[in-house]
């Protein structure tokens, strides 16, 4: 605050309403609007909200990062998320629910391991069996007695007559073959009957085995050993917390989204709330504008359009002084004097700033030699008038400059005095 009643460098002339580059616009209009008396509580609720935009504007720019986006995101996204997340929780509730713990879990599942290695074994026997009793029938079909009548033939033919001995000998013979070929269908009749025996026993034992192993199997998929259910529960339990924490990004991202909304509401009240608060303290504006339109002319005379304006915005208090000429440098500065002036003067009247104004020398850097007289004249006599101070620290030859337009330096000029004893300086300054 301190800052308008001592303006110093050249970023401290960059504008009327701010004393340095870095200084918060809202935060020198909390200091502006006590020192001129206007309703500070307005000024700070627009920098309360100035704070709540910039971090609504941090935290959305920060949704759109393919990182920091998940620990917000946005509303759309994460309602898709929820409702995945929470079918999930239901089925695992579910699972938990019907669970039952069998105390013989592992004694099960390994019946029913032994009896899936069971069940194929005998499948395996059975298409060997199959591959045999195909040979078999199709060996059975093969079987014939052999046929010797070409014998005969073939002695007719060549001339030889077969002996009674020889022909009993051919039906010794025939007699032989013609047993062996019975036996040989016997055996095979016998085989196959025993094959499609055991096939017809093994469908039997692996109808069995599967009736027990569906049995085993529908008990393991209903329940299961403690173990598991401790694991069912605790992937519940992440679950469960993975939803819960979505739900409060959800809220966070839901409260992020209608936050704008929410600030422009405020700002349009509190734009109101400011418009009527100025009305109300018309007097005080009207008193600042007054002064600083005064100030002005005595520096340009009548041909400028001076005046200072306080008006309501969605940002902040809009405090506009202007003089109606170029805006060169030595213009600007001599605005900044006369809108430094009327502020310190108001202050002081109302005891809200001290009884003093100082200004360095780069205030004055670029200003005619006329403008410079009258400000450092018109400087003297208001703080004069208003039992205040004006300090200028300025170099020799500006001072020059003004004298020769007819400012009196005499009885305001400190003349420097250095002193290096114990209780001496420099304009009170120890060194």
């Amino acid at each position: 605050m301190l800052s308008f009643a001592i303006r110093r460098g050249l970023d401290g002339l960059l504008s009327p309403t701010g004393t340095h580059a870095r200084q918060s616009p809202h935060d020198a209009m909390v200091n502006l609007s006590h020192l001129f008396g206007l309703d500070v509580g307005l000024a700070e609720q627009y920098r309360t909200l100035a704070t709540q935009d910039s971090t609504r504007k941090k935290l959305v720019q920060a949704a759109k990062d393919p990182v920091w986006g998940k620990i917000v995101g946005r509303s759309a996204e994460l309602r898709g998320e929820i409702g995945a997340v929470e079918q999930r929780v239901r089925e695992l509730q579910e699972q938990a629910k019907g669970f039952r713990v069998l105390p013989e879990y592992e004694n099960i599942r390994a019946e029913a391991d032994e009896l899936e290695q069971e069940i194929r074994r005998l499948r395996d026997q059975d298409t060997v069996d199959r591959h045999n009793l195909l040979e078999m029938r199709e060996a059975a079909t093969d079987v014939a007695e052999p046929d010797d009548r070409y014998l005969e033939e073939a002695y007719e033919q060549l001339g030889v007559l077969m002996g009674q001995e020889v022909r009993r000998r051919f039906d010794d013979v025939r007699a032989f073959h013609q047993t062996v070929v019975r036996n040989r269908e016997r055996q095979l009749r016998e085989e196959v009957a025993r094959v499609e025996e055991r096939l017809t026993e093994r469908a039997r034992e692996r109808e069995r085995l599967g009736e027990r192993q569906s049995a085993l199997l529908t008990m393991l998929s209903e329940g299961g050993a403690l173990d598991a259910l401790t694991a069912l529960q605790h992937v519940l339990a992440q679950e469960q917390a993975r939803l819960e924490a979505l739900r409060h990004r959800f809220q966070a991202a839901q409260t992020l989204e209608a936050s704008r909304r929410e600030i422009e509401g405020k700002r349009i009240e509190l734009e109101t709330a400011t418009a009527e608060d100025l009305e109300y303290r018309a007097a005080v504006t009207d008193e600042a504008n007054r002064l600083f339109n005064v100030y002005a002319r005595r520096l340009y005379s009548d041909a400028r359009t001076p005046y200072l304006a306080f008006t309501p915005g969605k940002q902040k208090i809009q405090i506009e002084a202007h003089i109606d000429t170029d805006n060169s440098r030595g213009v600007h500065n001599m605005v900044i004097f006369c809108f430094d002036l009327a502020l310190a003067v108001l202050a002081h009247r109302g005891r809200r700033g001290p009884d003093f104004l100082v200004h360095d020398s780069h205030l004055y850097d670029g200003v005619d030699a006329r403008q410079l007289a009258a400000a450092l004249a018109l400087g003297a006599e208001v703080t004069e008038e208003e039992g205040m101070q004006y300090i200028v620290t300025m170099n020799s030859d500006d001072l020059t400059k003004a004298e020769s337009e007819g400012f009196t330096p005499t009885g305001h000029v400190l003349e420097p005095h250095l002193t290096d004893q114990p209780d001496g300086g420099l304009f009170g300054f120890r060194f």
